[in-house]
């Protein structure tokens, strides 16, 4: 006799075999997929906890878990990723935001609400979640992104219109796209920062399909951001702040590599590591 399986029975089967296999928030991953598979959300399962799902339905929950399992992210298999509250739209094209680097606007925002924040350009914006977070949260100010990749920018673009904000995005190689313009009173961005030797340490749904443009810096990382910081300088505001992503591992090289700023600190993610170096430029 076919067993009759239920959303219960089949979140507990996949959080059970998921878990065996080492997966992390294995039970997180299994209401995903099996959300995105009944084109629900997660509060739907608990909702319907004892409904019946058909054959159908779980033949396109096994495709997904079969994806999952050979490594690719759950974000680009449903095309999605919330960050700072907000969901955004993710593919190959892009970085999957994290949790990490949510501290970049939060500080940001603490910033906006002791210092006068109108102009901000977010560098190798990606998905566009830094920037449009930005533009949603701090709605009378500017925001500017920037990034390399045409692909990448056609996925914030729609991510921008999703949350019906305004983001004047440019397509070209970090600040040239601003030269210019007015001073910005904020610079941010999260470059790529992993080095070829770190990239072999990563988890393999990062290094197998993630975009290696947005993640692999020449020598020790670091080589993009010190390109940038002679254009954040000029393109900066007396007394604006720039405000970067790194590897832990590179926090002590980064404090130095921004002699030229003040007041420069680090700042941890939610985990407790070095991830956000910040700095101001001198106000002479």
């Amino acid at each position: 006799m076919q067993k009759n399986w239920r959303i219960k029975d089949l979140l507990l089967w996949t959080t059970r075999y998921l878990d065996d296999r080492g997966m992390q928030e294995a039970r997180l991953e299994a209401e995903i997929l099996l959300a995105h598979a009944l084109d629900k959300d997660r509060v739907y399962l608990y909702a319907n906890y004892e409904k019946p799902i058909n054959q159908d339905e779980r033949d396109v929950y096994r495709s997904y878990l079969k994806r999952r399992i050979a490594g690719e992210p759950a974000a680009y298999i449903v095309g999605r990723q919330e960050f700072m509250s907000l969901v955004f739209m993710v593919s190959p094209d892009v970085l999957i935001p994290r949790p990490d680097t949510e501290v970049l606007v939060e500080t940001i925002l603490r910033l906006a609400a002791q210092d006068e924040i109108q102009r901000i350009c977010d560098v190798g914006t990606g998905s566009g979640a830094i920037a449009i977070s930005l533009a949603a949260y701090l709605q009378s100010a500017e925001v500017f992104a920037v990034d390399i990749s045409a692909p990448a920018l056609a996925i914030a673009r729609q991510n921008a219109d999703r949350h019906q904000v305004q983001v004047d995005f440019r397509l070209g190689d970090l600040l040239e796209p601003m030269r210019g313009e007015a001073p910005l009173d904020v610079i941010v961005a999260n470059l790529p920062y992993v080095t070829s030797r770190q990239i072999q340490e990563l988890d393999p749904g990062v290094k197998d399909y993630e975009p290696r443009l947005a993640l692999l810096a020449s020598g020790d990382g670091l080589d993009l951001y010190r390109r940038m910081i002679p254009q954040a300088l000029q393109c900066l505001r007396p007394g604006g702040y720039l405000l970067i992503e790194i590897d832990p591992r590179q926090s002590r090289a980064s404090q130095q590599m921004l002699n030229e700023f003040t007041n420069v600190r680090i700042f941890p993610d939610g985990a407790g590591r070095d991830r956000l170096v910040l700095g101001r430029r001198s106000h002479r």
